[in-house]
Order: structure tokens, then C-alpha cells, then sequence
């Protein structure tokens, strides 16, 4: 029985210098896999290191919707640059963030249609940060088709479940459908196609229910979350990690070629 980390900051100031345990703990809960985006051209690099080190560990390449203020107009010809050269299995993390007010909108645009333009180029998936923008988000989807995806920390409704899976992607749960009180994603991560949902725990962020306050999450801990699933879904636990392992590989499908951990 195994699982795959479909996001992973795995390069996090959190975890300096620990990256090697990290991984050890991870692959003994059985972990086979974990993709690590990241956030801008400053940790390309980083994460093309980590993942070379670590066989199981897969590279995404992407900026960030919340490192976009601080972009370059050349950024994204270096992420057009990687792309060629390192052969990640996503472009990620791209996307659109409307949390925090006052953050400029057009600007997060500029660069998320750009990479999603560089990701039709390179015909490869994308992983999609949605946070108060999921209509948007799916607006440029709509005009820019590319390969399908993962939209990553899902937190909207079953329509724009819906529209996601219409358009190839598949819907990343996580530490967040571990607590009681989020009813409405509980609701969907119990009734949406089980062919449509993978398995990811945003580490160091989003940490668990089952975490002591101010504990940062782990890729050790994806079982544990996945054990949530089976249960709001009724199954067990070797069925999920079949199918959400299963799911990973047909969305991001260099990932059948990364050597497990």
C-alpha cells in the first residue's frame, strides 16, 4: 500500500537541513512519491536540487499567484527555460490568490496566463492555487486549454468541483478535510467521484486535526490524512491509497517514471 504527495513544499525554510529525514519518514509510512512545486524563480533551483537528491521526490516549476509582486518580466522566460532543460512533471504552483485584499489582481493575471500558456507550449499539466478564485481560475482555463491538472487545497463548491473535472483536472484534498467543522468539504470529499480526488498535504502548511497547535505538516502524515477519506467515504484504506495513487499517475503522468522512494 502506497501513497503519493501530489504538493509538497519540501525545499520550506521550515524544514532546512531536515529534507533527509523528511523523506526516510515519509517513505516508511509509505509514501512512494511526492511532488514538490514551487513558488518562484528564486527556488527553481532549490527544488530542481532537492528532487535530484531524493529519486521519489518529482519537480514542478511555476510562480506563485502571492510571489507575483515581486516578479520580473524575465521570469518567465527562465521558467520557459527550465521547462525545457529539467523536465518536470507540472508547471506549478500557478494560479490566482483573491484572499488578501489590495493584492494586485491584474498582475497575478499577467504571469498565471502566461504560465498556462507556457504549459500548453510543453504539453504538460498544471497545478492550479484557487484560494477566493476558483471562477476566475476557471474563466482562463476555459481559454487557455492545457492538459488537465490537479487544483490543489480544493475549497469551493460541487459546481466548480464539477467544472474542474470537466476539464481534466483532478482535486487535491488534504489536512483541511481533517477537521469536524469543515462540513462542506467533508461532504465533498465523501460524494465526488473517487476517480476525481488525490491526495496531498501542502507541508509544511495546512497541518491536520491530529497535530499539536503550531506543529507544521509532513509528508509522513499523508496515511493518516488519507485514512479520513476512507473514512468519509466508507472504504478502506488500501482502497484509497489504490485509487488516489492511481489518479496521481493518469494526471501527472511523468510521475510513472520517477524512481519511488
Amino acid at each position: 500500500m502506497t501513497f503519493i504527495d501530489t504538493h509538497c513544499h519540501l525545499d520550506a525554510t521550515e524544514f532546512d537541513g531536515n529534507q533527509t529525514a523528511l523523506v526516510e519518514a515519509a517513505q516508511a509510512a509509505g509514501v512512494s512519491r511526492i511532488v514538490v512545486p514551487s513558488v518562484a524563480r528564486a527556488n527553481f533551483e532549490a527544488v530542481r536540487e532537492l528532487c535530484g537528491q531524493f529519486p521519489g521526490c518529482a519537480p514542478a516549476y511555476g510562480i506563485h499567484p502571492m510571489y507575483t509582486g515581486a516578479a520580473a518580466p524575465g521570469d518567465l522566460d527562465a521558467l520557459r527555460g527550465f521547462l525545457r532543460e529539467h523536465h518536470p512533471v507540472a508547471v506549478g504552483e500557478i494560479g490566482l490568490d483573491f484572499f488578501i485584499e489590495h493584492h494586485d489582481r491584474a498582475r497575478q493575471e499577467h504571469f498565471f496566463t502566461g504560465q498556462l500558456k507556457l504549459a500548453r507550449e510543453f504539453d504538460l499539466p498544471v497545478l492550479l492555487h484557487t484560494r477566493r478564485a476558483q471562477d476566475t481560475v476557471l474563466k482562463h482555463l476555459r481559454q487557455i486549454k492545457v492538459r488537465g491538472g490537479i487544483a490543489h487545497a480544493f475549497g469551493g463548491s460541487r459546481q466548480q468541483a464539477e467544472e474542474f473535472i470537466g476539464l481534466g483536472f483532478k482535486l487535491g484534498f488534504g489536512g483541511a478535510m481533517t477537521y469536524p467543522r469543515a462540513t462542506r468539504l467533508r461532504e465533498l470529499a465523501a460524494t465526488l467521484p473517487l476517480d476525481s480526488i488525490v491526495l496531498e498535504t501542502d507541508a509544511p502548511d495546512i497541518p491536520p486535526g491530529f497535530l499539536e497547535r503550531g506543529e507544521p505538516n509532513k509528508p509522513e502524515y499523508l496515511p493518516r490524512i488519507a485514512q479520513t477519506l476512507a473514512e468519509l467515504r466508507g472504504i478502506t484504506l488500501e482502497e484509497i491509497a489504490a485509487a488516489t495513487t492511481a489518479n496521481a499517475l493518469s494526471v501527472l503522468p511523468k510521475l510513472s517514471v520517477t524512481t519511488t522512494l
